[in-house]
């Protein structure tokens, strides 16, 4: 049976015919749903550097308020006291229940709810799975950190932001709150020595449908980026012709990405509410080499 005589639209009428039913569709003169920026209350792991302070000051920037989730050493609380009443830092460690409960419970006595989580703390090690040079295999203990802090940390800031969020009142689409994790394009294109952190980052990716099911009934949405080579802090410390190549090596738009690219699709993600369950790979179409 052909497509044509199951599904015909009258130019004249403006009706559609799908499988011998003719129906009129509503017309909508407005994005009803689509969400706002302005007014969200977000918190940021990672918030004092790289990808997360680009994140913090774009929401502030937008008119949301932000709290910065990080370690009690990092610029945290400089950041923070630069951006205003709309900033607050909460020294923590996201493997942490009780530092991670503390902020939670920080966002809602300072700005009264919690609507967006973004997790960009992590962490990495470059190690082969086993030096044959010196007889020597792959630390444990520092494999087994890095899948702690990448995914353990970032399910324990789900866990806990999503308890906060369900509290909110439901939106005209019944949207309560919105997660956004950090991937990276080493969870499908893993390279030499990227054995813990391409397996941490493909945690993330794989949990990030059945958790966005899991909350689909409270109307909390969660979705991941996996950005490709970004000019953060630790490719910042590289030397300028290393930089150089790793920039020839995207296709397009040839350069590193800047981290204000990552915030600006984060919060593009926090708007547009039909983005659910989803893996987004933020790279200028580079896939990496071995």
């Amino acid at each position: 049976m052909m497509v044509s005589s199951l599904f015909q639209q009258s130019e004249s009428s403006r009706t559609y015919t799908i499988f011998g039913v003719t129906s009129r569709p509503s017309v909508r003169t407005n994005m009803a749903n689509i969400r706002c920026v302005k007014g969200m209350v977000g918190l940021v792991t990672g918030g004092a550097s790289g990808l997360g302070r680009a994140t913090v000051e774009r929401l502030v920037q937008s008119g949301a308020s932000a709290v910065i989730l990080d370690l009690p050493s990092s610029d945290g609380p400089a950041l923070a006291a630069s951006l205003g009443d709309r900033c607050a830092f909460a020294p923590a460690d996201v493997t942490s229940e009780a530092d991670v409960q503390s902020a939670v419970s920080l966002a809602r006595e300072k700005f009264g709810k919690l609507d967006l989580a973004v997790n960009c703390a992590g962490i990495a090690v470059a190690v082969k799975t086993y030096n044959f040079k010196k007889d020597l295999p792959h630390s444990l203990e520092d494999f087994q950190r890095v899948i702690n802090v990448n995914i353990a940390g970032t399910f324990n800031v789900i866990r806990l932001a999503v308890g906060e969020m369900g509290k909110n009142e439901p939106d005209a689409d019944g949207h309560r709150g919105c997660i956004i994790n950090t991937a990276s394009v080493a969870a499908f294109d893993g390279q030499v020595g990227q054995a813990a952190y391409s397996a941490s980052k493909g945690g993330i990716v794989g949990m990030t449908l059945p958790i966005a099911r899991d909350l689909a009934p409270m109307g909390i949405r969660v979705i991941t980026i996996a950005p490709g080579l970004f000019s953060t802090p630790l490719l910042a410390g590289l030397p300028e012709k290393v930089r150089s190549f790793l920039a020839r090596q995207v296709p397009f738009p040839s350069r590193l990405g800047d981290p204000a690219e990552f915030a600006h699709l984060v919060t593009s993600l926090a708007e547009n509410p039909m983005i659910n369950g989803e893996v987004i790979r933020l790279d200028g179409a580079i896939r990496m080499q071995p």
